[in-house]
């Protein structure tokens, strides 16, 4: 699943070479990001009573008196968070937090926000955590430009959950002679803002000759960068994989994309957390490892199709 790809920023930006990334690939036929300034949805995670629940005591007192964490999250994401025909947040994402929320005895409350805002809304007490297919990298951890290496604001601590990767995908039987990164230069590409696939294509056009520009058209979310490629207005369009593989497999009734090439950039999928909120972090933490033991974790995984991104602990600040 997204490198999304800040999806996805990652080293790219979140958001797969390795032979174990390429069995993500095969597997993670299903995966996001949403307007900030739009709704806010109530939708949760769903809960357990504090006093019912095993690692309620973990969390930060005034979040266990509330009974609620505020999650930011790009709803726009298939299969890992969007909204069902009904409405109401749906996806992988949102089960996982229910299964984290039964442990804890809170509620997740997920609001809608644009991906590369999402760790803004931390650091300015918006939103608890950040839980959107959030590629967990040293960028965002550091709080730098993975482009530039300057500073733009606070890292943040990530828990790891997952592992995906970044896919090309383009309109179904029209590649254009794409099959990877490489093949770009002269084309035009559509992709999500702020995320691993942006950080990608932005280092893949600098290495473009001269008369061969690389054209980035960078969206507020990957439905309209779907949008974008399904009109013929670019070439290609980028995402993380299991986001890809959902649009292929849905999209027209899978008739209009196809994906090009491997995945790359494997990186694990981590929950956001502000620095200074460890006793949070480490809560999360030891909420994930709880259900990853008990066997929620994999049936989670296994409803979306995402089973081979599966990790057997949880990590801090895992990815590279």
């Amino acid at each position: 699943m997204t490198a999304r790809s800040t999806r996805r920023t990652t080293a790219a930006h979140s958001r797969l070479a390795a032979a174990g990334a390429i069995a993500v690939a095969g597997a993670l036929l299903l995966t996001g990001c949403g307007d900030q300034t739009k709704d806010k949805d109530t939708s949760s995670g769903g809960s357990s009573s504090a006093g019912s629940a095993p690692l309620a005591g973990k969390l930060p007192a005034e979040i266990r008196d509330k009974g609620v964490i505020k999650v930011g999250s790009d709803i726009a994401y298939a299969p890992v968070e969007f909204k069902d025909k009904s409405g109401k947040v749906a996806g992988l994402d949102p089960d996982v937090a229910a299964a984290l929320g039964k442990q804890l005895g809170v509620t997740f409350q997920f609001e809608n926000g644009t991906f590369d805002a999402l760790l803004t809304g931390i650091r300015s007490s918006r939103y608890d955590i950040a839980m959107s297919a959030m590629t967990d990298n040293k960028s965002r951890q550091q709080g730098v430009d993975p482009t530039t290496g300057k500073k733009v604001g606070e890292g943040v601590d990530f828990v790891d959950y997952l592992q995906a990767g970044v896919s090309i995908y383009t309109r179904k039987g029209d590649t254009g002679g794409i099959s990877s990164w490489s093949d770009l230069c002269g084309k035009k590409i559509a992709l999500e803002r702020g995320t691993v696939s942006q950080d990608l294509a932005k280092a893949e056009a600098k290495k473009c000759p001269a008369g061969k520009k690389l054209t980035i058209e960078a969206f507020d979310d990957d439905q309209q960068a779907q949008t974008r490629l399904r009109s013929g207005g670019v070439d290609a369009a980028s995402s993380d994989f299991p986001v890809a593989a959902y649009a292929v497999k849905t999209s027209g009734g899978g008739n209009d994309f196809q994906i090009v090439g491997q995945q790359v950039e494997a990186a694990p999928y981590g929950i956001a957390v502000g620095k200074s909120n460890t006793q949070l972090r480490d809560a999360l933490q030891a909420a994930v490892n709880a259900i990853i033991k008990n066997g929620e974790y994999q049936k989670i995984l296994e409803k979306w199709g995402a089973q081979d991104g599966a990790v057997k602990e949880s990590a801090i600040n895992g990815g590279k």
